[in-house]
């Protein structure tokens, strides 16, 4: 893949149309009583500060059937659709990758690149759906984008981010090309503001409880962050996680000064150290191609 296409729907969620919603649902459901409670659902309306707010467009975000509805919405809308499309008009490789409304496009040429966004900005408009003009962008990337961007001057590929990681174009240590997926800046400072908030509710804890607590935020971040070569920012991740609980202990003990030396053994007790928890690609990869052999 040369070319990536980044893009956002925009309000994805307040901007599905009940219409096409109900017609999608009738193709896989024939029971119309089930039909007929979903729609209740979609008109059921949203109540905040004691008003009720109904609307014909839009599912309740957090509501525990609007993932299923958006899935159901975007594989008729888009996904059906994105198959089509690369059998009859890409001339080259095709890659399109969709979690729930967020979705990233690989292209190998860049005419292909160029046409798919026009033709999907116009097949979502279709559906009610709109890209975000400022979220939406087209990028160079791939194992030719270092060298085309520094004969042209243009410093660094650019990266994007999927799913909590920032792809960038990196290389192995025998200098081939590899996609580095690193912790996304901004997912880390998230979560790590959120860690600081429940350690102050949690300021007059036990320690034993403090430690158990951020032993499973710790674990957490390590299982779905632990990929091959993200080890320094998932170990970056954990030191930022003792900083914020060492404040907290010093803050609740104004007499007895908690010191770093003591700070690091309970960190140590308590917080798993960083570690790479997912295999390499290529593993995975032969993984599955043993599988099929089998099965043929």
């Amino acid at each position: 893949m040369n070319w990536i296409l980044d893009a956002d729907i925009s309000k994805f969620y307040d901007t599905i149309e009940h219409d096409w919603l109900i017609r999608f649902i009738g193709h896989r459901v024939a029971d119309t009583r089930v039909v007929r409670l979903i729609k209740k659902w979609l008109h059921a309306g949203v109540l905040e500060e004691g008003r009720l707010t109904q609307s014909e467009v839009g599912t309740v975000q957090g509501g525990s059937i609007s993932p299923l509805l958006s899935n159901v919405y975007l594989h008729y809308a888009f996904d059906l659709w994105v198959k089509q499309w690369r059998g009859r008009h890409a001339e080259g490789e095709v890659i399109v990758v969709r979690y729930a409304d967020d979705w990233v496009a690989g292209f190998q040429h860049l005419r292909d690149a160029e046409r798919f966004q026009r033709e999907v900005t116009e097949r979502l408009a279709h559906f009610g759906l709109k890209l975000h003009e400022g979220k939406t962008r087209l990028i160079e990337f791939g194992r030719f984008a270092r060298k085309n961007c520094s004969r042209r001057g243009a410093g660094k590929p650019q990266t994007f981010d999927f799913l909590g990681f920032t792809h960038c174009c990196g290389e192995t240590r025998k200098g081939g090309f590899a996609v580095l997926q690193l912790t996304s800046a901004k997912r880390m400072r998230a979560r790590l503001q959120a860690v600081k908030e429940e350690l102050r509710r949690r300021m007059h804890r036990s320690i034993a409880e403090q430690g158990r607590y951020l032993r499973a935020v710790v674990n957490g971040h390590t299982r779905y962050f632990g990929v091959p070569r993200n080890g320094m920012r998932i170990g970056r991740f954990r030191q930022y996680v003792v900083r914020l609980w060492y404040r907290t202990l010093r803050r609740r003990d104004q007499t007895r000064r908690l010191n770093w030396a003591r700070m690091t053994r309970v960190a140590a007790h308590w917080l798993p150290l960083a570690h790479i928890c997912h295999p390499y690609p290529n593993q995975r990869l032969i993984v599955t191609t043993q599988g099929r052999s089998r099965m043929r």
